[in-house]
């Protein structure tokens, strides 16, 4: 399942604090059958069939493409100096892993 690591923790944690709407919201990524690139936004909950990441109070819904699509890798994510957030999918190993996983049916 994916892992976060820390810095991609504190970053879903600060975009999702933006929206005070719900405890429950958290960052959904989105993956369409065959298509190279994923979807990110924020979401009140997850949506039924969506795998949940959560790791330090950052929760994650993984839609069921991109939770395959992810099964063996780590998120990570960049600020820039202009603030501009860019997340990266490395393969597990090659950053430090900070996540749990489980499934929400």
């Amino acid at each position: 399942m994916l892992t976060l690591t820390e810095t991609a923790t504190t970053v879903v944690k600060t975009i999702v604090d933006q929206d005070p709407n719900t405890e429950a919201s958290g960052l959904r990524i989105n993956g369409e059958p065959g298509a190279p690139n994923l979807t990110v936004a924020v979401v009140a909950e997850p949506e039924a069939g969506d795998s949940i990441v959560e790791a330090e109070g950052a929760r994650v819904f993984l839609e069921e493409n991109a939770a395959i699509a992810l099964s063996d890798k780590t998120l990570d994510a960049q600020v820039g100096e202009d603030g501009a957030v860019n997340f990266a999918i490395v393969d597990n190993g090659s950053a430090s892993d900070n996540g749990s996983a489980s499934d929400n049916a």
